[in-house]
């Protein structure tokens, strides 16, 4: 037996180690995840997400629903440190470009169990405005 290792290098995020209970993933900088390029939310409605900044910089954005009014906020990431999203935040990863992050989350963590809402411009702007 021997240690195995897993990497990623390409754009967005791609699963590398995966059990039947728990995955492994590594998320990369994609046009997507750009502060110029971010146009959703997305949350899992069953499980949590932690989120490990390895390299460069990331915003964790995330949103409240409040009365039917998505209320923005974001964290920034420091390199070495957990970030846990909660089941059911709204939440979205900014990224420079060049940043790596690792995420783990439950296995069964997927599209059937979560949702993805598109933002309006106004939401947009106001994202814009939060991020700078």
């Amino acid at each position: 037996m021997k240690v195995l290792t897993y990497e990623y290098t390409g754009e967005g995020m791609h699963r590398v180690f995966e059990t039947a209970e728990w995955t492994v993933g590594i998320k990369n900088w994609k046009p997507a995840s750009d502060p110029m390029g971010i146009d959703c939310l997305e949350r899992h409605n069953l499980t949590d997400e932690l989120f490990v900044l390895l390299e460069g910089k990331c915003d964790l954005l995330f949103a409240n629903d409040e009365n039917g009014v998505l209320v923005f906020d974001k964290q920034p990431m420091e390199p070495g440190k957990v970030y846990n999203i909660p089941a059911t935040l709204w939440h979205n990863a900014v990224m420079a470009k060049g940043t790596k992050m690792v995420l783990i989350e439950n296995a069964n963590t997927g599209m059937d169990n979560s949702d993805i809402v598109s933002l309006t411009e106004e939401q947009i702007r106001q994202v814009r405005a939060i991020l700078e």
